[in-house]
């Protein structure tokens, strides 16, 4: 298992390394950013001032080595807009981004281990039946519009719960909610269909014969067995969730990492881009290790 861990490290930094060089020619690639800063007065002269300011004049190779040594040192250049280290602003974000998934996962992922077991125990019943209909309804309805209703309900209408922003406890219950209803569909089904396949497995119908509490089968000995599979797709959802709520964000006006994001696209603050992307990297790479790593103590016979 030692072996296979280390060998799941190495090849994670050959993929921040190769993820380091896409980024950095795709973002070149999609345009001048000095062009947005053209106006009316501005001469060929100050435009190459600001290209020597910002290292835009050195070649793509030293440019590319400049970006490379700095994540190194923990120093992911300035913001072409805020004129502001990219660190302190990604530093800033990623905390609002980092609570607002982790209330989102827990609440999704929690919902969906409970109801897809219990479809799955109660197999064409009205329960399992009203599972796979909330999870068509999930898949079908879009997070911004789920989020726009549950704004004008509650907030508008009701004016039980904020609208928007970071403050308290409250401001978290409708982002986190919307943000677990877009996430549990998929997991559910995932964890009806897995634990379908393993109440048919020989081990589990040895576990009833031994006159094991139906709990404990189904919570202990298949639920343990059918988790590989989900916990693949958690890791991912939870990875995605950092950046990937971006229109929730925005919805909610949340001052998150994909809010901070879709700021640097639009205004192709290349650095700001840069730095989010690779920040991205690193968590989902960092994730799926815990995955590996997770899956050894859910199986014992993966450690062999």
């Amino acid at each position: 298992m030692g072996r296979q861990l280390l060998i799941r490290l190495v090849q994670s930094i050959i993929s921040l390394f190769g993820m380091s060089l896409l980024i950095f020619v795709l973002v070149r690639i999609s345009g001048d950013p000095v062009d947005l800063m053209r106006t009316s007065t501005t001469t060929e002269a100050d435009l190459a001032n600001i290209r020597a300011v910002w290292g835009l004049d050195k070649s793509y190779p030293e440019q590319y080595w400049i970006f490379l040594t700095g994540i190194f040192k923990g120093d992911l250049g300035t913001s072409l807009i805020q004129r502001r280290p990219v660190t302190t602003m990604i530093g800033e974000a990623l905390p609002n981004s980092l609570s607002l998934a982790a209330v989102g996962f827990v609440i999704g992922i929690g919902g969906a281990l409970i109801l897809g077991v219990l479809a799955a125990t109660n197999r064409d019943s009205w329960l399992d039946n009203g599972v796979k209909f909330l999870a068509v309804l999930g898949q079908a309805l879009p997070g911004f519009w789920l989020g726009i209703v549950a704004i004008y309900i509650f907030s508008v209408y009701w004016h039980l719960l904020p609208t928007a922003g970071v403050g308290d406890a409250s401001h978290y219950v409708l982002p986190g909610l919307t943000l677990a209803f877009f996430l549990m569909p998929g997991m559910m089904r995932l964890v009806r269909s897995s634990m379908l396949d393993v109440l048919g497995s020989e081990y589990v119908k040895l576990a009833r014969i031994k006159g094991l509490p139906e709990r404990t089968v189904i919570w202990k000995h298949a639920l343990r067995n059918a988790l590989i599979a989900p916990l693949t797709a958690a890791g991912a959802i939870f990875a995605s969730l950092i950046t990937g709520a971006v229109v929730l964000e925005t919805v909610f006006a949340w001052p998150g990492v994909g809010r901070l994001m879709v700021t640097a696209v639009s205004g192709r603050d290349f650095p700001v881009v840069q730095g989010i992307t690779m920040m991205v990297a690193v968590v989902v790479l960092a994730i799926n290790l815990l995955v590996d790593i997770t899956y050894a103590y859910v199986d014992p016979r993966i450690r062999l």
